[in-house]
């Protein structure tokens, strides 16, 4: 016979605060895994257009470039993607067997260096890349 688990009400918002870091980390980390997958398809919608000439790609490509808020979703997709390079990295150490007693502290400290690098990146991406 199996058991049923009170798991409390979907608007009782207040649940939110009882999430340990293991929780976020594995909120985030299937948050990040899904907006890179939708990256990917962009990213190939627009490589696409190199099949129709060197002319529309390179149309396409300083079109997008010259948009802030495209700069922006790119500061966005390396917090992404360096969040969930970092985690995966914490999680491959914890399967592993490495650092089990710290990994609330490895998934802040993932989180301190993602936004260390995003920071850093700002200037970059915001500015055209002067």
């Amino acid at each position: 016979m199996s058991q049923s688990y009170n798991r409390g009400l979907v608007e009782d918002f207040g649940r939110w605060r009882e999430f340990s870091a293991g929780m976020w980390a594995w909120i985030f980390h299937k948050f990040t895994g899904w907006v890179l997958i939708g990256y990917l398809f962009t990213h190939i919608a627009v490589l696409s257009t190199a099949m129709e000439g060197a002319a529309s790609y390179n149309s396409t490509i300083q079109g997008l470039e010259g948009l802030l808020i495209i700069r922006v979703l790119e500061v966005g997709l390396l917090a992404v993607a360096v969040f969930h390079i970092l985690n995966g990295i914490r999680l491959l150490m914890v399967d592993l067997g490495i650092g089990l007693e710290s990994q609330d502290k490895s998934f802040y400290a993932s989180l301190f260096v993602t936004a260390l690098i995003v920071v850093a990146s700002v200037p970059t991406f915001l500015g055209g890349g002067l």
